[in-house]
């Protein structure tokens, strides 16, 4: 041992590269990581804050909104999550929230603990919710907020959004979407399907390193976080706080996460460039190639086809087939990383994520090979 070691013992970073195919976060684009080796600059800085708002621009477009207050919060998509629900609910607010798997059972807690009277509606991991349901459940018990997982990274199904939408803005309720496996990787609409609150992560088909959270109020929420009888019960999620940061008064909140900012720009600069449109469709066309070969492979897909979700793939795991010995032969030995199933679907599925640089065909033919190979 040399006398720099003998003082420092502990080694050099060494992380594997390797192909990020679970449930995030996705593989990070080189331009993305080479974005976060710039020079820090302040968080008050002029270059930094001209940043800021570029990056608003860009979220506005991603998340398909013109809605001024749409910022990214310091965090991981469960502070996206905690933001939306701190700063819509106030004690005794009547929250309905529609579970369908693990993510929807952690916004009904996150309620409960704001104090909201809570309403949980169910469908078995996999399925979605029919508009039909909400309705009833909304006559039985009206409410102020109606959240749903657009997006079910526990069980890979899409939840169709636009008849709910207006069944609960007919009701006089605001619709509150978890987009966090979603946004960038499909269509959103966050104006033209009415959904008032809506949150999502940097990690997931955005590409960026986990970190920062972005979310979007309408202006229908907005107006309800402006009449709030009582201060918002999460001081450093609180978006009057927030949004004084990132818009023109640039008022001190906190320190900025410097370098997630300039990912996190890059990411959205790269989305942009690609085209939304063509975003959606590399996703939908990959999520068909895996299909297609899991099929093949003789294996079943959790999830019906009409609401499969083409970012995020259960595929239940064949009878007889060691779930985490499979799993831990594609770390190491191919390098690969699959997801285990969460919750009711624990050791019944996997979970392959195809999200933003993930999601390309060599990654889906190479996983197919050696499964095909391990499985066979």
């Amino acid at each position: 041992m040399n006398a720099t070691n003998a003082k420092n013992p502990f080694p050099e970073l060494d992380v594997p590269a390797r192909t990020l195919l679970g449930p995030g976060p996705s593989t990070v684009d080189p331009r993305v990581l080479r974005a976060m080796a710039a020079p820090l600059v302040g968080h008050l800085d002029p270059t930094f804050l001209e940043l800021m708002d570029r990056t608003q621009v860009m979220l506005r477009q991603v998340f398909e909104t013109q809605n001024p207050l749409t910022l990214a919060v310091p965090g991981t998509g469960s502070a996206g999550m905690e933001a939306a629900l701190a700063n819509m609910i106030e004690p005794g607010d009547s929250v309905l929230v529609c579970s369908n798997g693990f993510f929807s059972l952690r916004m009904a807690e996150m309620a409960r603990r704001y104090g909201a009277r809570v309403q949980v509606i169910t469908r078995p991991w996999g399925e979605v919710f029919t508009p039909r349901e909400i309705q009833a459940a909304l006559e039985a018990q009206p409410a102020k907020i109606v959240a749903l997982v657009h997006a079910e990274t526990s069980t890979g199904a899409l939840q169709p959004l636009d008849e709910i939408a207006q069944i609960v803005h007919q009701d006089g309720a605001l619709l509150l979407v978890d987009a966090v496996t979603s946004l960038g990787g499909l269509p959103v609409r966050v104006d033209e399907t009415g959904i008032d609150i809506c949150y999502s992560g940097s990690q997931k088909c955005l590409s960026c390193p986990p970190g920062l959270a972005p979310i979007t109020l309408s202006q229908r929420a907005e107006q309800a976080l402006s009449v709030r009888k009582t201060p918002v019960a999460n001081w450093y999620l609180d978006l009057n706080l927030l949004r004084k940061y990132w818009g023109p008064e640039r008022a001190y909140h906190h320190t900025a996460p410097i370098s997630t900012v300039y990912a996190f720009y890059e990411g959205l600069r790269l989305a942009v460039a690609e085209s939304l449109e063509a975003r959606w469709e590399r996703h939908a066309r990959n999520a068909r190639l895996l299909w297609d070969g899991l099929e093949a492979l003789g294996m079943t897909l959790h999830v019906p086809l009409e609401y499969r979700l083409p970012s995020l793939t259960t595929v239940r795991i064949p009878q007889g087939v060691d779930d985490l010995q499979v799993r831990g032969r594609l770390l190491n030995e191919y390098n690969i990383e699959i997801g285990g199933g969460l919750g009711e679907l624990k050791g019944k599925v996997w979970r392959i994520g195809l999200m933003g640089y993930s999601s390309r065909p060599e990654n889906v033919l190479l996983l197919l090979a050696v499964l095909g190979k391990m499985l066979g």
